[in-house]
């Protein structure tokens, strides 16, 4: 069996007789049915106030993301609390999920430099009330999710909703330099729960988080990935925690240490109805005899993928890893790449099996440094990768054709990538981020079905953006499901 390799053709997926029902639509922000893309952009000015930053929600439709508006929301947005400053830094981490099980999705945004009682940096994490009014430009009311509670907390560099308690609710995930806090929902509502989840040197980075069921216990599990170099000490991690209800707290309970990550991701690859994670451009951190937390070391060249595959009782027994020199994905690893340093989940055939998109920012189009690349991988019944040890994708990039564009240096096309059924046709389409585009205003790519035949590029000029032309790295956030 030869897999297939395929460089950016118009695919249409393949009927199946029987295939499961489209995901049903958590990012529906404004009400109407349709998926929405949330773009932080938190580089921008608002109100004359460098780096206030903002969020741009862009309405899914018939005609997909671009054809039905938007609706920027910032700290001026009057239902927001707060007040646009320099460095807030408002969206530099988004979330669209639906925390009260209305329907309608909740904006979640993170504000690592906000300034809170004093403390400089302290941070916050806000909600936003999704509503058929936010259409019209009035998003629903916002409210503090939780401040940072010294100087330089930065809570707000991640953010992440999931049942996590087994309550049927939505609780949030937090992250700040050098701390995860969860805040829980508990006894049907009654009562919220604020513990610290991890509170270590992470060196200065965001953490990874991610969410699912990973050992099938029928309750979301917590991933968290960081790392340090010489900060002040050198470790890295990706670690599970699960609620522990008697102790009202989450308890670690699975560990991989020295393999560092870019991004994580979770879909069920293989079929067996079991959460699975991926580690986006993993490679050994701290080398201390711990034989391949990511896979064969000679996978991490230009950046590897190391899929840990759930189970009942042992997760992460069963693994698999690919870069760019497996047979059947597109390109050739080099150093740099970033292969896998962005990652999102569809199942783009309705096969059953989720698919999984990696961006590689540092991918070099020709002569052209970090002009960027995105992937599609499909999956098999055994994963990623197929029992001859080959995968099949699809390649995008702007020297795609049909792509609109061109691959320059510096684009950094894949530095997000985001998936959603936009158009509510039942295909999940996907959005990459190239906020190296135009000296670094940015701009996101969208590829409805996943085709670059129908493909098209929205930038802050073509949107209508305030300041298009300045350094607002459009795309470097995306969020939607």
């Amino acid at each position: 069996m030869v897999a297939a390799t395929t460089a950016g053709l118009a695919l249409a997926p393949t009927a199946t007789a029987a295939g499961p029902q489209p995901t049903p639509v958590t990012s529906d922000f404004n009400a109407d049915g349709y998926a929405d893309l949330a773009v932080g952009v938190p580089d921008a000015a608002v109100g004359g106030k460098a780096k206030a930053g903002y969020v741009h929600v862009l309405w899914g439709g018939p005609k997909g993301i671009g054809a039905h508006g938007g609706i920027r929301v910032s700290q001026a947005t009057p239902e927001i609390p707060g007040t646009p400053e320099a460095g807030d830094r408002f969206g530099a981490a988004v979330a669209l999920a639906d925390t009260n099980g209305d329907g309608v999705a909740e904006l979640l945004v993170g504000a690592p430099g906000e300034d809170v009682n004093g403390h400089t940096d302290a941070g916050v994490v806000v909600a936003v009330g999704g509503s058929k009014s936010a259409t019209k430009g009035r998003p629903g009311p916002g409210s503090n999710v939780l401040t940072g509670p010294s100087a330089s907390a930065a809570y707000g560099l991640s953010v992440a909703a999931a049942d996590l308690t087994g309550d049927g609710g939505r609780d949030i995930v937090i992250g700040g330099r050098d701390k995860v806090v969860l805040i829980a929902v508990v006894d049907g509502g009654e009562d919220v729960v604020v513990t610290t989840v991890v509170d270590t040197p992470m060196g200065g980075r965001a953490p990874l988080l991610a969410t699912g069921d990973f050992t099938a216990d029928g309750t979301d599990d917590l991933a968290i990935a960081y790392h340090t170099v010489n900060a002040p000490y050198t470790q890295s991690h990706v670690r599970l925690w699960a609620w522990d209800p008697a102790d009202r707290t989450m308890a670690n309970t699975w560990n991989s240490d020295n393999g560092a990550a870019s991004a994580l991701a979770t879909g069920d690859f293989d079929g067996d109805g079991l959460d699975d994670l991926a580690l986006g451009e993993c490679r050994e951190i701290a080398d201390e005899n711990i034989d391949d937390p990511c896979g064969p070391e000679e996978y991490a060249k230009g950046g590897g993928i190391h899929v840990l595959y759930g189970a009942k009782s042992s997760f992460g027994s069963r693994s698999q890893t690919l870069n760019q020199d497996t047979v059947g994905v597109y390109g050739r690893a080099e150093d740099g790449d970033r292969f896998g340093a962005s990652l999102a989940v569809l199942d783009w055939n309705r096969d059953g099996r989720d698919d999984l998109i990696a961006g590689a920012p540092g991918e070099a189009i020709g002569t052209r440094k970090a002009a960027g690349a995105a992937t599609l991988l499909l999956s098999s019944k055994t994963g990623l990768v197929d029992p001859f040890g080959e995968a099949t994708s699809v390649a995008y990039n702007q020297d795609t054709p049909r792509v609109p564009g061109v691959a320059e240096t510096g684009d950094a096309f894949g530095t997000a990538v985001a998936t959603g059924d936009y158009d509510g046709d039942g295909i999940p389409d996907a959005t990459v981020g190239a906020p190296g585009e135009n000296a670094k205003s940015g701009g996101v790519w969208l590829f409805p079905k996943l085709s670059s035949a129908t493909s098209y590029a929205l930038t802050p000029a073509k949107l209508g953006l305030p300041s298009p032309s300045t350094a607002l790295s459009y795309g470097k956030t995306l969020a939607s499901h």
